[in-house]
C-alpha cells in the first residue's frame, strides 16, 4: 500500500471536504424535501442568510434556471432534461469505475487500464464532474456553480498528484499509458485544449490561479447568461396593476381573462390597496398556479400541506424529480376535463390559486415586470386568493405569513 506524507494527507482531506460540501449544497433539493430539512437548515440557512445580507454576495443564493415553473420554451426544456441525463450518466460512470478499481485492488490486478480507463485516465473524476453539472442544473443556485468550479479544479490537482505517485511507482508502463490516453477527455480531444497532454509536471501557483479564475468566469458567466435568458422568456404579463406569472405557460391566457375581475373583488382589492400599489418603489407579483401545485410552499407559506419536508415521501419525490423532471410541475393539471361527471365545478382542475407577493428594491424604481426578478429585490408574501376558472368566482382570500414554507430560506423566484 502506498504511504502518504502528512502534508499529502492534509491536502487530500481538505480537497475531499470541499468536494463533499459541493455535493451537499447541490443536493439541497433532496434534503429540503426530506424530514431532515430542519437539521440541515439549522446549519446551512444562517450561511444563506449571511450571503443575502450583502449586495456583493446575494447573487450566490439566487437561481439561474427555471425551477418552479415549467420551462417556457424548447431550449430551457432541453437544458432541464440534460440535468437529469448528466446526473444519471455521471453517477453510473463513477460507480462502475469505482467498482472496477476496488475489485482490481482486491484481486491484485494492478493499475486499472481497461474499460473507460482505456479512453481517459480519470473517468471517476470525470463522472463526478458530469454528475455535479447535472445537479447544478436541477438545483440551479449560483452557489452550486461556484462550488462546481472549485470542485473541478480540485479534481485536477488530485488527479495530477495521483499521476505523480503512479509514475514514480510504475515508471515506464504508466508513462506509456499516459502518452496514449487523455486525462479527462479522449486523447484526440484533449490535444485541442492542451499542448502537452501526456505530461505530469508541477503547475505554478500563478498559472493555477489563472486557470481557476477562468473556470470560475466561464461557469458563473454561463449562469448569468442563462438567468437573463430565462427571465426574458418567463410567462409574465402585467394585468391592470399586477404582474402575473404562471406555472404553466398555457395558463397565461386564463390569467389574462380572469384577473381583471378577480382584482375588482372587494376582499382582493382592499388587500392590494394596503400594499401601496401607487408607490413607484413597490410592485405586486402574482403567481397564478394550480390550487394543488406541489411546490407552492416555495412561493409562500400557504399551509402545512405544502411544506414538502413534512410529507414523508422523499424517495418517491427524488425519483420523480430525476427521472420525470416535470411531474411535480404539471401533475394532473394538464389533463383535459374528461369524465369528471357532476363534480366538475369542485374538481381541483377547475381551480387556481393566486399568490400575491410584494416586491421592493430599496429606493430603486421598479418600472417593468421583469424588475420583479432582480437578484436584489425583497419579496414579501401578502395573501392568496383561490378562484374557480369555470364560474370565475373568488372562493377564498387568506393572508400568508412572511417567508416561505421553509421560513427564511432563500427559495427560487421562477
Amino acid at each position: 500500500m502506498t504511504k502518504h506524507s502528512p502534508n499529502e494527507i492534509i491536502k487530500r482531506w481538505g480537497a475531499g471536504s470541499i468536494i463533499f460540501l459541493s455535493f451537499i449544497v447541490a443536493f439541497e433539493i433532496v434534503i429540503m424535501i426530506s424530514p431532515f430539512a430542519f437539521f440541515f437548515y439549522a446549519v446551512f440557512n444562517p450561511f444563506l442568510i449571511t450571503l443575502n445580507q450583502s449586495d456583493l454576495t446575494r447573487w450566490l443564493t439566487a437561481f439561474f434556471l427555471p425551477h418552479m415553473i415549467l420551462p417556457p420554451n424548447g431550449i430551457l426544456l432541453v437544458i432541464r432534461i440534460l440535468g437529469s441525463v448528466f446526473f444519471v450518466i455521471g453517477m453510473l460512470i463513477f460507480f462502475v469505475c469505482a467498482l472496477q478499481v476496488y475489485l482490481g485492488k482486491l484481486f491484485k490486478k494492478g493499475t486499472a487500464t481497461k474499460g473507460l480507463y482505456v479512453v481517459i485516465r480519470h473517468p471517476q473524476y470525470a463522472g463526478l464532474s458530469l454528475a455535479a453539472v447535472g445537479l447544478a442544473i436541477m438545483w440551479p443556485r449560483f452557489l452550486t456553480l461556484v462550488l462546481l468550479a472549485v470542485m473541478i479544479i480540485l479534481y485536477y490537482f488530485l488527479a495530477k498528484d495521483e499521476e505523480r505517485r503512479m509514475s514514480n511507482r510504475f515508471a515506464e508502463s504508466y508513462n506509456a499509458y499516459m502518452n496514449r490516453t487523455g486525462m479527462f477527455l479522449p486523447r484526440k480531444l484533449e490535444k485541442i485544449f492542451v499542448k502537452n497532454p501526456g505530461t505530469h509536471g508541477h503547475i505554478g501557483i500563478i498559472k493555477s490561479v489563472f486557470v481557476f479564475l477562468l473556470l470560475l468566469i466561464v461557469t458563473v458567466g454561463s449562469g448569468f447568461a442563462l438567468r437573463i435568458y430565462t427571465v426574458q422568456h418567463l410567462p409574465l404579463e402585467k394585468i391592470n396593476k399586477v404582474d402575473v406569472i404562471t406555472i404553466m405557460p398555457e395558463d397565461l391566457a386564463k390569467a389574462q381573462k380572469l384577473l381583471p375581475a378577480v382584482l375588482q373583488d372587494s376582499l382582493v382589492s382592499s388587500k392590494l390597496e394596503s400594499v401601496s400599489l401607487s408607490h413607484v418603489h413597490h410592485r405586486i407579483l402574482a403567481y397564478f398556479i394550480p390550487i394543488d401545485y406541489l411546490m407552492q410552499g416555495m412561493i409562500a407559506n400557504t399551509g402545512t400541506k405544502w411544506k414538502l419536508f413534512e410529507r414523508h415521501k422523499t424517495i418517491g419525490m427524488i425519483t420523480d424529480y430525476i427521472f420525470h423532471p416535470f411531474a411535480h410541475l404539471t401533475g394532473m393539471h394538464t389533463h383535459r376535463f374528461i369524465n369528471i361527471n357532476n363534480n366538475i365545478y369542485n374538481h381541483p382542475m377547475t381551480k387556481r390559486r393566486i399568490i400575491f407577493i410584494d416586491i421592493t428594491d430599496g429606493d430603486k424604481d421598479l418600472t417593468s415586470p421583469f424588475d420583479d426578478f432582480n437578484i436584489n429585490v425583497k419579496r414579501t408574501p401578502v395573501f392568496f386568493a383561490d378562484i374557480n376558472i369555470l364560474t370565475e368566482k373568488v372562493l377564498q382570500v387568506r393572508n400568508t405569513p412572511s417567508g416561505s414554507g421553509w421560513g427564511t430560506v432563500p427559495t427560487p423566484m421562477f
